[in-house]
């Protein structure tokens, strides 16, 4: 995998519509936090297909895309609350039980909300597609666009306007690479 090039197209398409990215990520910030995070993982898919939009069609990404996916609030909502419990288990075991499911899931759930907004798969079909697209002939890759992935976020996240920066490049960058899987299923 060519991530020189994902991290030139990130960069490359950031910078083309860093007024909108900001905007749409401002506001996704916004309504998490005004929601407790509930609407958290409903914006984010809303948010991740109207950057795949911007991607793939050049279209410019709007603030109300993030509400586009709403129709997935109920499964993403259970699903989220599964995963909670179950690393809160794990830290109650013990710490690296706790860290080792957070980051099984981070590794095996990092396509699930473009496969559900794209394909319009199921949350289970797209958790199974998602597995299979992070494992395989590829998974040192994957290791590699996951730590990218979660690093840009955490390190932008520290800061809240390096927030407003790094999470529209990470978004675009871990796109990019889905748009590789997708076009060239034998590196998955």
């Amino acid at each position: 995998m060519d991530f020189k090039a994902h991290l030139e197209t990130a960069w490359t398409l950031t910078l083309r519509y860093i007024a909108p990215l900001i905007l749409m990520t401002l506001a996704m910030g916004v309504v998490s936090f005004l929601s407790l995070g509930i609407l958290a993982p409903v914006i984010m898919a809303g948010y991740m297909h109207s950057i795949l939009l911007m991607i793939r069609e050049g279209r410019e990404p709007r603030v109300q895309d993030i509400f586009s996916q709403l129709r997935l609030f109920l499964p993403l909502f259970l699903f989220g609350l599964a995963v909670f419990f179950a690393i809160m288990i794990g830290f109650a075991l013990l710490v690296l039980p706790g860290l080792a499911v957070a980051l099984a899931v981070s590794f095996g759930c990092l396509y699930v909300l473009p496969l559900m907004t794209d394909k319009g798969m199921g949350l289970v079909e797209a958790v199974k597609e998602s597995f299979r697209m992070s494992t395989g002939k590829s998974t040192l890759d994957q290791i590699v666009v996951m730590v990218l992935y979660l690093g840009l976020s955490a390190v932008g996240g520290s800061v809240f306007i390096g927030w407003l920066f790094t999470q529209p490049f990470a978004t675009v960058f871990l796109l990019s690479v889905y748009e590789e899987k997708l076009t060239r299923p034998e590196l998955s």
